[in-house]
């Protein structure tokens, strides 16, 4: 209950100061790009995937997920 009623504080916290300030707290614009992306690296996610041609990071992360995966 007790963690419950700060995270809703913070959140409320969080809209007010968005208000004050004169931010849509809601227009998550990063929230959409991360999707945008997300989408244009599923692809190589499967194990008969192409290669991947990311940044270092990004492909390390789609081998291990490869590997990982339970298919």
């Amino acid at each position: 209950f007790a963690l419950g009623a700060l995270i809703a504080l913070y959140e409320h916290l969080v809209f007010v100061q968005g208000v004050l300030w004169g931010i849509n707290s809601f227009d998550q614009w990063g929230v959409e790009l991360g999707k945008g992306i997300a989408k244009s690296i599923e692809p190589y996610l499967a194990e008969d995937g192409d290669e991947p041609n990311f940044d270092q990071a990004t492909n390390f992360a789609i081998k291990w997920i490869r590997a990982s995966s339970t298919h």
